[in-house]
């Protein structure tokens, strides 16, 4: 059954919860994706290049980080997944900002996988970068209608107060943002830690909301919000995103 308005945030972008396994009948089969954060040190603070998406297509009217798709010429001779995941990573940023970009200092902190579901399913490798050097951002109008650097803790409320859209991966990473700076630090973060791997997993609380649950939450195994214990989760009600975390000291 469909959720109703009532209960679904207008940014949960993880289609229908009757799924519990990657194969079952109906289940997409996700999309390798790369995407990259790109931080600067602003005169208020750290900030972050964000893209908003064209309202007619994937993630329409989204605000996200540069990326997209694995393209079949991105692999190497290897076909190693990560070193195919670097190039997608810069070619996206050249198409869609006008970034001219190396891999060389891009720090791996993020995999993020959605529910199954019949949804298009993107497995993203998520990057962060620190541009150091001024450089020019131009999108085409297109696929990508706009763009700006935003600190992350501004973006939170920005999306907060209604006036942006964002989806949960990019709201857990701007959340993990706000609690650093400058730049610098947030690359360090990212470089001092192991790269954090995000199997999402979808139920619904007794009240009714739809939250997502990740590794570590005292309900992930049961995919039951209403165990006792630990928390790793987003609750994604109607009146905003709530993260809980009592399993990481960031």
């Amino acid at each position: 059954m469909a959720d109703s308005k009532e209960t679904q945030h207008r940014n949960d972008r993880y289609g229908k919860i009757d799924f519990r396994n990657e194969h079952d009948e109906g289940v997409s089969t996700p999309i390798p994706a790369a995407t990259v954060v790109l931080l600067r040190d602003g005169d208020d603070g750290p900030e972050v290049l964000m893209l908003r998406k064209n309202s007619k297509i994937n993630f329409g009217g989204m605000w996200v980080f540069p990326g997209g798709k694995i393209d079949p010429e991105d692999y190497p001779a290897d076909g190693s997944l990560e070193a195919a995941a670097r190039v997608a990573a810069v070619r996206e940023a050249a198409e869609e900002a006008n970034l001219e970009l190396s891999s060389d200092e891009f720090v791996w902190f993020a995999h993020w996988t959605p529910p199954p579901g019949p949804q298009k399913r993107f497995a993203t490798w998520f990057f962060a970068a620190h541009l150091r050097e001024a450089y020019e951002v131009r999108v085409d109008k297109g696929e990508i209608e706009d763009h700006t650097w935003i600190r992350p803790a501004t973006a939170l409320a920005r999306h907060s107060a209604g006036e942006i859209d964002i989806v949960p991966p990019t709201w857990i990473t701007l959340y993990h943002l706000s609690r650093y700076q400058p730049a610098s630090a947030m690359l360090q973060h990212f470089s001092d830690n192991e790269a954090k791997v995000y199997a999402t997993r979808v139920v619904k609380t007794a009240q009714g909301s739809r939250v997502a649950l990740w590794h570590g939450d005292a309900g992930y195994d049961d995919w039951d919000a209403e165990v006792e214990g630990h928390r790793h989760r987003l609750l994604m009600a109607k009146g905003g995103f709530i993260f809980e975390n009592t399993i990481e000291p960031y």
